[in-house]
C-alpha cells in the first residue's frame, strides 16, 4: 500500500506541473452575453481566445497540446498496469480482459476523436466567430449526446456482450470472465461519454488544464482502487476481474460528476444550463463528428482486418507483426495530443473568418506530426530490434517484427501527417477528405493486400502494400487541404 500511495502523490505532483502549461482559463464575466449568431463581442477578447488568434502559433500548439500528450502517456501506462494486476488471476481473466479492450478502445475513439472532435470544432468555431451564447448552448447539446451514446453503449453491450465475445473467441471461464468484466466496466459507459466530451468542450476553448488534471487524479485513485477491488485486502474479499470494472466505471462516475460541477459554475469561461435544443447545434457537432467517428472505426478496421490476412502466415508471423504493430498504437497519444490543438486553433481562426491563420496552423502542425514520427519510424526501421526485444526474444517473432518495422517504419511521417490534416479538418468543419483518405487506405492495405495474400505474395507484399496505403492517404489529405477543400466555411 504505502508504493501505491507515493504513485499516487507523483501523478498528483504531476497534475500540478501540467497546470502550468496551459494558456489560461476564461473567466465567465469577461465573455460578453451577445445575442445569438453576434459576432462582434463588447468586452475584452479573453487571453485564452486572444492566443488562438495571435500569439505565436508553436508555442500556443505545444501549450496545448503538451498536457493532453502527457496524460494519454498517462492513462497508456494505468492501463498496462490494470492489465498486469488482471493477469494474476489466471489465464481466463487475462483473456477474457482482452476480449474486452478492443471494444472498450472503439467506445474511447468515438467518443474523444469522433464525436469528442465534433464538439471541440462546434465550440472553438462558435468561440471565434464571437458567438458566446451558442458555444454555451453547446455544451449542453453535448451533454445530451454523451447520455444518448453512453446508453447505447451500455444496452448494446448488456443485450449483445455474449454473442460479441463468442464470435471473438470467447469461450468457457474466458467468455464468463469477459461478461463479468464487461458488465461493469459499460456500466459506466455515460459517464465515459460525458468525460469525453465535456474535456472536448473545454478543449475547444483552449482550457487543456482541467481536463488533464481529472486525468491525472483519476490515474492517482485507478492505481490503488484496481488492485484493492480485484484481489481485496485483509478480510475484505476482492470482485476478480468484476473489481477491475467497477474500479473504472466508479472513477469515471465520480469525475464526471467533478466536471459537471465545474462547469456548471462557470470558471471554465463556458457555463452548463439547461437550454432549448436546437437541429442547428446538434448539426454542428454530428456533421463533423459522425464522419470523425466513422474515420476512428476505419483505423480499427485496417488493424483487424491486416492482423487476419498475416494470420494466414503462421503464429510467429502473427506474433511479429502485432509486436511491431503495437508501436504504431503508441503513437496516437502524441498525434492525439497534438492534433486536439490543431484542431482548437484552426476550429478558432475559421470562426473568426481567418482563414490564412487556419490555413498555417494546419500545415505547420503537420509538419511537426510529420517530423517526430517520421524520426521514430527511421529509428526503429534501423534499429527493429531495440523495440521488438522488449516482447520476445524468440528468432522467428524477431524476424517478422523486425521485417514489418523496416518496411513500414520509413513512412510513419506520413501517417502524422494524415493524423494532423485529419484534425485541422475538423477545426474547418469539413472532416469528409480524412474520412476518403482512411477509406483509400482501408482499400489498399486491407482490400489490396487479402486479395495479394489470396493470389499466393508473401509477407513482403503485405507490408509494402500496408505502406504504401499510408503514403496514398497522406497525399489525398495534403491535396484536399493544398486545395482549399477542406476550408470551405461550414453552416454557422
Amino acid at each position: 500500500m504505502p508504493a501505491y500511495k507515493s504513485i499516487s502523490s507523483y501523478f498528483i505532483q504531476m497534475g500540478t506541473r501540467i497546470m502550468t502549461t496551459d494558456i489560461g482559463t476564461t473567466p465567465a464575466e469577461t465573455l460578453s452575453e451577445a445575442g445569438e449568431g453576434a459576432r462582434v463581442e463588447a468586452k475584452p477578447v479573453p487571453p485564452a481566445r486572444h492566443a488562438l488568434l495571435h500569439g505565436a502559433i508553436v508555442p500556443t500548439m505545444l501549450r496545448l497540446a503538451l498536457p493532453t500528450i502527457v496524460v494519454l502517456v498517462i492513462q497508456t501506462a494505468v492501463g498496462v498496469a490494470e492489465t498486469y494486476y488482471v493477469s494474476a488471476l489466471g489465464t481466463d481473466a487475462l483473456v477474457g480482459a482482452a476480449l474486452v479492450l478492443p471494444v472498450s478502445m472503439l467506445m474511447t475513439m468515438v467518443a474523444a476523436g469522433g464525436i469528442g472532435g465534433g464538439v471541440a470544432a462546434a465550440v472553438s468555431r462558435a468561440m471565434g466567430a464571437g458567438r458566446v451564447r451558442d458555444a454555451n448552448a453547446l455544451v449542453f447539446h453535448a451533454l445530451v449526446l454523451a447520455a444518448a451514446f453512453g446508453l447505447v453503449f451500455t444496452l448494446a453491450l448488456r443485450l449483445g456482450g455474449p454473442a460479441l465475445y463468442r464470435l471473438l473467441g470467447g469461450t468457457g471461464g474466458a467468455l464468463d470472465a469477459a461478461l463479468s468484466y464487461s458488465g461493469w466496466l459499460f456500466a459506466g459507459a455515460v459517464p465515459v461519454w460525458i468525460i469525453n466530451l465535456m474535456s472536448a468542450v473545454l478543449r475547444g476553448i483552449g482550457n487543456v488544464r482541467v481536463p488533464a488534471l481529472v486525468t491525472l487524479v483519476g490515474a492517482a485513485v485507478m492505481i490503488p482502487l484496481s488492485p484493492f477491488l480485484i484481489f481485496g485486502v485483509g478480510p475484505i474479499h476482492g470482485f476478480g476481474v468484476a473489481g477491475a470494472g467497477m474500479a473504472v466505471s466508479g472513477y469515471y462516475t465520480v469525475a464526471a460528476v467533478a466536471l459537471l460541477a465545474y462547469l456548471v459554475r462557470g470558471r471554465s469561461g463556458l457555463t452548463l444550463r439547461r437550454v432549448p435544443l436546437e437541429g442547428r447545434l446538434f448539426r454542428d457537432i454530428l456533421g463533423v463528428g459522425v464522419v470523425s467517428a466513422l474515420s476512428a472505426l476505419q483505423l480499427n478496421l485496417i488493424t483487424i482486418l491486416v492482423t487476419g490476412a498475416v494470420g494466414r502466415f503462421g503464429t510467429e508471423a502473427l506474433a511479429g507483426f502485432g509486436m511491431g504493430s503495437r508501436l504504431d498504437y503508441l503513437l496516437i497519444p502524441l498525434l492525439f495530443g497534438l492534433g486536439t490543438a490543431v484542431l482548437t486553433l484552426v476550429g478558432t481562426a475559421m470562426g473568426a473568418g481567418n482563414q490564412a491563420r487556419a490555413r498555417r496552423g494546419a500545415w505547420i502542425g503537420a509538419l511537426m506530426g510529420a517530423a517526430v514520427t517520421e524520426a521514430i519510424g527511421l529509428g526503429v526501421a534501423l534499429w527493429p530490434s531495440a523495440w521488438v526485444n522488449l516482447f520476445s526474444h524468440d528468432p522467428g517473432v524477431l524476424a517478422h517484427g523486425a521485417h514489418y518495422l523496416r518496411t513500414v517504419g520509413p513512412v510513419y511521417g506520413a501517417v502524422g501527417l494524415t493524423f494532423i490534416l485529419g484534425f485541422a479538418s475538423q477545426g474547418g468543419g469539413r472532416p469528409l477528405w480524412a474520412f476518403l483518405a482512411g477509406t483509400l487506405r482501408l482499400i489498399v492495405a486491407a482490400g489490396l493486400g487479402w486479395l495479394a495474400v489470396g493470389l499466393g505474395a508473401g509477407l513482403d507484399i503485405l507490408f509494402s502494400l500496408v505502406a504504401a496505403a499510408s503514403l496514398a492517404s497522406a497525399a489525398l489529405c495534403v491535396a484536399a487541404t493544398l486545395s482549399g477543400a477542406i476550408w470551405r466555411p461550414g453552416r454557422e
